[in-house]
């Protein structure tokens, strides 16, 4: 299993990860890192543990609003699909309407033309 060294707020760590996600290990791990970083400049020194329980709950907070709009647009898609379903099954009725109403119609003309054309007197 390969292992990564990664720094967070100045300090290093060894962390194991399964093959070839070394690069998403590292880049997780500067962007808590910098998560941190944020909150030392909104806080100042307020202690490590403090710092990274606070970049920790950021990060948790960024999640938990990306899965409640990932949710709510999971929703929309759904029904968007369902209303585009029905329209579609709409779209199908009308166009059978319509396809009854010119097979009507072209037996109408037919019968006019019908009745149009001269029959031979015998």
């Amino acid at each position: 299993m390969p292992q990564v060294n990664v720094m967070i707020a100045g300090k290093a760590y060894r962390m194991a990860c399964g093959e070839g996600e070394e690069g998403h290990l590292e880049g997780l791990a500067r962007f808590f890192d910098e998560k941190i970083g944020e909150m030392r400049e909104a806080f100042g020194e307020i202690g490590d543990m403090r710092l990274h329980v606070m970049a920790a709950l950021m990060v948790a907070d960024e999640v938990h609003e990306l899965k409640r709009r990932l949710a709510k647009l999971e929703a929309d898609l759904a029904a968007t699909q369902g209303n585009a379903g029905a329209a579609d099954q709409r779209l199908g009725e009308v166009e059978d309407r319509a396809a009854e109403a010119l097979v009507a119609a072209a037996e109408r003309i037919e019968g006019v033309a019908r009745s149009l054309i001269p029959t031979a007197v015998g």
